[in-house]
């Protein structure tokens, strides 16, 4: 555009000089000559009026030229003040979203992308994302800081009465009959597991006269039998009296954990020394690492995993938020709140950096920035100043001639 400006004052020139020397020929040429003459001195007047904003015509040290490079500073604070006074008030805030619904069309945003490219590229970023925030804990430390959270939590936990109160609400009911018969079956399979222990202990216990006679094998047989048999019949009969008596065994330790001190402090004393011991929390340790370790495989799992799970999860969030009005109107309120408050509590801080910015920048920086911006405008009123001096002077001309 700088070009065809500067071209067009140069056809303008050119078309002076040649009318000049055919200005005998007719009276037309006059009028253009008239209109070649006065467009000179417009597009030139233009040109030095579109030049000063922005440098010093060429190169002289005229006054108020080089408008923009030399008022820098002034021009920041301007843009500032004006940002500050239009935009970033208050009550013109709340104004410009009050007819904004932010809700709507950030659930628009979040439900269309469950298909095609941009669902693939959220899954892929929300995968990569949770993956890169896993990889960069800490696990010792975070598994560490984790145990003493659990710990701390557990500890201010009273174990007995939960456990009291657990184990009165599974007797009454009759949730406890299952534990009953899990006991009863894992006594047995103990007892078949361990048989040559048993035999070889009464064998122990037997004198010679009875191992001599051969009658502490029928002994061990004897009572091997007899808890077999006692425990199936345990087992089969809801009526049996050793049945009732672990029945009432679990009532009198339900009982034991919500009202005896004594109970409750050793239960808490075991708890305490559970939580204390070492191993525990190198348990905890592993667990956490194969925990964080499942985690990272999963949300690296292209196509599926965490990241096809937050995806889905934002999907659903942004139908959510398409199809609830109320929901709507308060996210709406919360970001308009939101807003307001940011530009009444940081709009200084904001309009401040970009007066800063703008002065950091040098004045050639400045220069460019604004004339890239505005330049093709500028050289418009170049063309438009050359074409409407032109008209000018012809219409000069035309009044002279009339007088």
């Amino acid at each position: 555009m700088r070009r065809t400006a500067t071209g067009l004052l140069v056809a303008m020139a050119g078309i002076y000089v040649l009318a000049g020397q055919y200005l005998g020929l007719h009276p037309s040429i006059g009028y253009v000559r008239a209109f070649a003459e006065a467009a000179m001195v417009g597009g030139l007047a233009d040109w030095f009026a579109v030049t000063a904003l922005f440098r010093r015509p060429l190169g002289l040290p005229i006054p108020h030229t080089a408008i923009i490079p030399e008022n820098k500073d002034r021009i920041a604070d301007t843009m500032a003040q004006f940002l500050q006074d239009n935009f970033l008030t208050p009550a013109v805030v709340a104004r410009r979203m009050q007819d904004m619904n932010l809700a709507k069309a950030a659930g628009e945003y979040l439900a269309a992308p469950a298909k095609g490219d941009t669902g693939e590229r959220i899954r892929a970023g929300a995968g990569e994302l949770i993956a890169e925030f896993l990889e960069s804990l800490d696990p010792e430390r975070l598994g560490s800081q984790m145990r003493s959270g659990l710990k701390t939590i557990a500890a201010r936990v009273e174990i007995a009465p939960l456990a009291g109160q657990l184990l009165t609400a599974a007797i009454a009911d009759k949730r406890h009959l299952p534990l009953i018969d899990s006991a009863i079956r894992w006594a047995g399979l103990t007892i078949e597991a361990n048989e040559d222990m048993i035999r070889a202990m009464i064998h122990e216990k037997a004198n010679g006269l009875v191992r001599w006679t051969g009658l502490d094998e029928k002994l061990a047989n004897s009572v091997l039998d007899g808890l077999y048999k006692l425990l199936a019949e345990v087992l089969v009969d809801p009526e049996h009296p050793l049945r009732g008596k672990l029945e009432e065994g679990l009532a009198q330790l339900a009982h034991d954990l919500l009202h005896d001190p004594e109970m409750q402090a050793r239960v808490e004393k075991a708890k305490n020394d559970l939580l204390d011991n070492p191993v525990v929390g190198r348990w905890w340790l592993g667990v956490w690492e194969r925990i964080r370790g499942g985690l990272l495989k999963t949300a690296r799992e292209p196509g599926g995993g965490l990241s096809a799970a937050f995806a889905d999860t934002i999907a659903d969030l942004g139908t959510a938020l398409q199809g609830d009005p109320r929901l709507q109107v308060q996210i709406n309120r919360f970001a308009r709140r939101t807003a307001v408050g940011v530009a009444t509590r940081y709009g200084g801080q904001i309009v401040r950096l970009v007066s800063e910015t703008v002065k950091r920048w040098d004045a050639h920086t400045v220069t460019d920035r604004i004339e890239s911006a505005v330049g093709r405008d500028l050289q418009f009123i170049r063309m438009n100043g050359t074409l409407v001096g032109g008209l000018v002077g012809v219409t000069i001309h035309a009044v002279e001639a009339a007088l």
